[in-house]
């Protein structure tokens, strides 16, 4: 590593800085400090490595003074946010380019023991994943490496004391119109900028990028929503690192601007300084006599490769899976098929975790990869158009929650569609409720997976670009990480609609018990059917039963039933699991029956929405004082008469899903 030197740089000047007076935002000002091939050129453009260098080389720029992140009272981390803008110039090969380029936060300025290549200068093989690290990281890296877990060539990752990212995406924004994804090609040379923003209260690290000439797009490309105060000192040093391996590559930071405790100064790009024009053009002379010496020798062998394979694919054509010109704007969610057969060992029966009523459900291992998932086979409905309903997925697939369950892509062959989710090894909540031995799913444990359901709903009702329907809200949808987490899964009845809209379906779906009322009439799905649902599904997991039990005594055949005669009496506490025994918190309990009794009001008027739900949960708002008349205001008992819930002649078609008899997914 070279010897590390200190300069006072002053570029796009905006305001004065001493070392009497540090501050806690900066603009591309004050003080860096510079190491291995990082320089600056007298225009302002900042150069982490260049292709004069040698390869395998690393470069480290960091703002010369610590900066607090955290409270002196609460140890908690300050909300933050940073934007940059960077360009990747490939010196030697339009299409190959060294390694990528990290802003990171870290304890120092002098990072030990690191090296190239695909550690972009933050790690080595031996401390990856230490925790005494303490280091943060926001990749951009144009190498794809296999024992990292990479996606691809060309991704966005967040890391954490090591290179294996938390949360990783494609290069590429979401347009603001429509919300749809744009790639992005790291190393094409054009200047793109990345913003990235911690909120110290809700605790979500979002990063988001776009062209330079694009405004700030209004969804993230990656959101984690983790505390970042284990992982963080009380001060620390930010700064970039990027590294190159065989092909000589130019990494450039044009600008730069960081805050703590509120929103980065905005770049002006018309001051940017311009890249080097020898480092994006090519010498035509160059590649003329190359073209000239290699050109002819090789043409006729090029003749009878194209015919000899135009030839093989002639042949070829009929075993292929056909990519239609419609699917090709789907293209990053859509999987090979023979990939998942390898993934799933052929569907073979000991990979099954469970099936349901639309297909089954097999565990797999992505080739190349390693990454399980969990692919399910549906057999496509032929009363929805193929078209629609993988532009339904797609649009599904952009989805990110941390109490949602990925859909990953998908993949069709003939008439069967296969959708791949992330693959969650405690499988799904049922199995926790009435496959395990007593005691498996405490009271805590029951009430957050509860409001982690609720904040999933929340997400895909209210807070997305569009409203998005589940339809079949039920404990066997609702999933498990290793960190006992609720995530809620399946959508493979989901509808989409625009905010303000109501969805245009006459198909009732869903699973008998948690059908609302007006669905089972009128055949209209809305985010009140979902509640309705919901508040069987809250139900549920406090007592501990199926929303629907025949060998139940009679009165207690129907839970919604059940839990509202138990109010009459004056003892709701009755319908507590009796697996519970007396670990539970009573206060939470009552609020939990109450709150389920009154999301599946048989009167969808009177359900809330599920931003106040979420406020009930969490004691940011209390229940009405009237509660128990609004909710006695009808009589439960009628709403499960058959003669309420026939289907009239304007309902041309019911789907009901069955719960998997799994082990998850």
């Amino acid at each position: 590593m070279n010897c590390c030197i200190t300069i006072v740089l002053l570029l796009l000047l905006q305001f004065a800085t001493s070392s009497n007076n540090i501050p806690d935002d900066f603009t591309f000002n004050g003080y860096l400090k510079l190491d291995g091939t990082a320089q600056l050129s007298s225009n302002g453009l900042f150069t982490l490595n260049n292709s004069s260098g040698k390869a395998h080389a690393v470069g480290h720029a960091f703002y010369n003074f610590p900066i607090q992140f955290k409270n002196s009272s609460n140890s908690s981390v300050i909300s933050f946010s940073t934007t940059f803008v960077f360009a990747i110039v490939p010196a030697e090969y339009l299409t190959l380019s060294g390694h990528g380029l990290a802003f990171f936060i870290s304890p120092n300025k002098d990072i030990l023991g690191y090296v190239g290549s695909q550690f972009l200068g933050l790690f080595n093989s031996s401390n990856m994943g230490s925790s005494s690290n303490q280091i943060l990281a926001v990749e951009l890296d144009t190498i794809r490496n296999p024992e990292f877990n990479d996606i691809n060539d060309n991704h966005v990752g967040i890391d954490i004391n090591s290179l294996l990212s938390i949360e990783s995406a494609p290069g590429g924004y979401f347009a603001d119109q429509n919300g749809a994804f744009r790639n992005l090609s790291l190393i094409s040379g054009d200047p793109m900028q990345v913003w990235v923003e911690y909120d110290g209260i809700n605790r979500q690290l979002n990063v988001t990028m776009s062209p330079i000439n694009i405004p700030k797009p209004a969804l993230p490309l990656l959101s984690l929503t983790k505390d970042l105060s284990p992982f963080l000192r009380e001060y620390m040093y930010v700064g970039f690192s990027s590294s190159t391996g065989s092909c000589l590559t130019n990494h450039y930071i044009l600008g730069w601007s960081f805050k703590m405790n509120g929103q980065a100064q905005q770049i002006d790009i018309s001051r940017l300084p311009k890249l080097p024009r020898s480092q994006q053009v090519r010498d035509d002379k160059h590649i003329k006599r190359i073209l000239a010496i290699v050109l002819p020798p090789i043409s006729f062998l090029l003749l009878v490769v194209l015919i000899f394979g135009f030839l093989f694919m002639k042949r070829m054509k009929k075993f292929m899976e056909v990519l239609e010109d419609w699917e090709v704007q789907y293209g990053p969610h859509r999987f090979g098929y023979k990939d998942l057969f390898i993934a799933t060992k052929g569907f073979k029966d000991r990979e099954l975790l469970g099936r349901g009523g639309f297909g089954r459900v097999y565990r797999g291992v992505l080739p190349i990869s390693n990454i399980q998932v969990a692919v399910k086979r549906v057999a496509h409905d032929s009363r929805q158009g193929l078209r629609e309903f993988v532009a339904e997925i797609a649009t599904i697939g952009r989805l990110r929650h941390p109490n949602l369950v990925r859909l990953l892509g998908y993949c069709r062959r003939k008439q069967e569609l296969l959708l791949v989710y992330d693959y969650m090894p405690n499988g799904s909540l049922d199995r926790f409720l009435y496959g395990q031995p007593k005691g498996t799913l405490n009271w805590m444990q029951r009430f957050k997976i509860i409001k982690d359901v609720a904040s999933g709903l929340l997400y895909l009702h209210q807070q997305w670009v569009q409203v998005i329907i589940h339809r079949d809200i039920k404990a066997s949808n609702v999933l498990i990480d290793d960190e006992f987490n609720g995530r809620l899964g399946d959508f493979g009845l989901a509808k989409l609609c625009d905010h303000g809209t109501d969805p245009q379906t006459s198909h009732v779906a869903g699973t008998l018990g948690y059908i609302a009322p007006e669905l089972a009439r009128n055949g209209k799905a809305s985010t009140s059917t979902d509640l309705f649902a919901f508040g069987v599904f809250m139900l549920e997991v406090v007592c501990g039963r199926r929303p629907v039990d025949p060998r139940a005594s009679p009165e207690e055949v129907i839970l919604v039933d059940w839990v509202f005669e138990c109010l009459e009496r004056g003892n709701i506490l009755e319908a507590i699991d009796r697996q519970l025994g007396t670990e539970y918190a009573v206060e939470k309990a009552e609020l939990v029956l109450k709150l389920g009794l009154l999301c599946s009001h048989a009167i969808a008027a009177a359900r809330p929405s599920m931003s106040n739900v979420l406020q009930y949960l969490e004691g940011r708002a209390q229940l009405p004082d009237n509660l128990s008349d609004v909710i006695k205001s009808h009589d439960f008992g009628e709403a499960s008469n058959e003669k309420d819930v026939q289907l009239p002649t304007s309902v041309t078609s019911l789907t009901i899903s069955e719960p998997f008899t799994s082990t998850g997914r």
